[in-house]
């Protein structure tokens, strides 16, 4: 088993170094974060370079990936990014441990409520294959972005509650804190984690295993050191800009530049899938849109019609900048859209709009076009694409039936995918990575029912008396 095990890890992190080598990151969020380090390295200061080479302290993200790459960046180099790629890799690399001892652990919990004696080895041996060998996540960890690390707080977080729930102590305690406030330190949405897990960590064994004032005096001393580094961000933010922002901005703008918010209003009200993030929602400002890419559903009326192709042909012909006037007409046609189809802008378009981020096949950083469901274009890529579709959608199957056998931590795995589903259907420009998050737990999940399958069944006498069994018998 071990040595299945090694093979895993080697296997795994062979296939992100080949992502990083055919499928390299460059462009968009990776360029920002890039710049946002190297100038940590070089001048000390969270700043971004302007296209006159000038820096400007900037809040725009939050400093826990910056902070990160330039660690890395210090040691092998500014840019060096397949060192960024090798070092996100061994820390999947202990996420995929982490995961195969989480699910080990709820197959063992599951087969004791069952009679069985199984240790549960099987399904964390297939927890550790699966996370290891999962094209979705290995694509990004290779990457220089914030999921590979997120991917990490996250099953380091779901093993920590699990652990503090069997034996709750200062330990185990501090892990959970350090890795939910690393997740959030990397991305504002990392906070859901919190919200999910850490009513887990008060359960009823927990409060009776420690007395009422060291678990009230455990709990205050963590929840401090969790907010502690947003305190010093908010600190920073406020001595420098002069606003109270203990996160990041929603529109990832810094305080004084235009955030565009009639156009967000107008996207929240039509963008439904990827295509319409990369055609109509990214170009928005600084590059052309592409007219006929615009869907009816964008507008109610043949006057709104109208005046949307009249504001982006002069949007498209005047440098592809906005204007106050521009984002006050989006803001008034997005305020009718939400008038005329109050059902279909509220509630309809953003359920579409999280559905598509779990269900969309995972090819956005491959070389694959945004139409790849055209058979007749390109035969290879579609089938290709449904085929990652279909990849995706049995993990998911999996995951839940998983999740339906209520192994512990099942809810607040739950309720941290409904919270995330949520969010993301408010997200004006949908991606499908925005889902990579809930794939852990999926991942974990999915092999307690698949190692259930395969549990023995044990004599009546023999199920009546296993329940008892110590925990320690683990």
């Amino acid at each position: 088993m071990r040595i299945s095990a090694a093979f895993a890890l080697v296997v795994g992190f062979l296939l992100r170094i080949a992502f990083f080598h055919f499928f390299p990151q460059t462009e968009g969020d990776v360029a920002v974060y890039s710049d946002l380090a190297a100038n940590l390295v070089r001048h000390g200061q969270l700043a971004a370079t302007d296209p006159s080479g000038h820096l400007h302290l900037t809040l725009i993200r939050l400093p826990g990936y910056p902070l990160f790459l330039a660690a890395c960046f210090r040691l092998f180099g500014v840019g060096n990014l397949f060192a960024v790629c090798v070092v996100q890799s061994l820390l999947d690399a202990v996420a995929c441990l982490l995961l195969a001892d989480l699910a080990r652990r709820l197959a063992f919990d599951l087969a004791r409520r069952r009679g069985s004696n199984s240790t549960g080895f099987g399904a964390g041996l297939l927890a550790l294959w699966i996370a290891a060998l999962c094209p979705f996540t290995a694509i990004y960890v290779c990457a220089p972005l914030t999921e590979g690390p997120t991917l990490f707080c996250i099953a380091l977080a779901c093993w920590a509650a699990l652990r503090f729930q069997d034996r709750p102590g200062w330990r185990f305690a501090l892990l959970f804190t350090a890795a939910i406030a690393w997740a959030a330190l990397l991305r504002p949405d990392g906070a859901l984690l919190a919200l999910a897990l850490a009513p887990a960590m008060f359960s009823r064994s927990v409060r009776s295993a420690l007395p009422p004032g060291r678990l009230a005096r455990l709990s205050l001393a963590c929840a401090l050191l969790a907010l502690f580094p947003f305190a010093l961000w908010a600190a920073r933010n406020g001595r420098d800009f002069h606003v109270f922002q203990p996160l990041a901005p929603r529109y990832a703008s810094d305080p004084g530049d235009s955030s565009d918010l009639g156009f967000e209003s107008w996207s929240g009200t039509w963008t439904l899938d990827f295509v319409n993030t990369v055609t109509a929602y990214w170009p928005v400002p600084g590059d052309a849109v592409d007219l006929n890419s615009i869907p009816p559903r964008a507008w109610s009326s043949e006057a709104d019609r109208q005046r949307l192709l009249t504001l982006f042909r002069n949007y498209n012909q005047h440098g592809f900048h906005t204007t106050h006037a521009m984002n006050a007409a989006l803001a008034e046609i997005a305020q009718q859209n939400r008038r005329v189809h109050p059902w279909r802008s509220r509630l309809l378009i953003p359920a579409l709009r999280s559905a598509d981020m779990w269900l969309r096949p995972r090819v956005e950083n491959l070389p694959i076009d945004l139409d790849w469901w055209v058979y007749p274009h390109h035969h290879d890529e579609t089938i290709f694409s449904w085929s990652y579709a279909a990849l995706n959608l049995l993990l998911l199957v999996l995951g839940f039936l998983g999740l339906a056998l209520c192994p512990r931590l099942a809810g607040s795995m739950l309720l941290y995918m409904l919270l995330r589903s949520l969010l993301l259907a408010t997200v004006e420009g949908p991606e499908a990575r925005y889902t990579l998050e809930c794939l852990p737990m999926l991942i974990v999940t999915a092999s307690v029912w698949l190692g259930s399958r395969r549990l023995p069944r044990q004599p009546a006498q023999t199920r009546t008396a296993a329940p008892n069994k110590p925990l320690s018998a683990e």
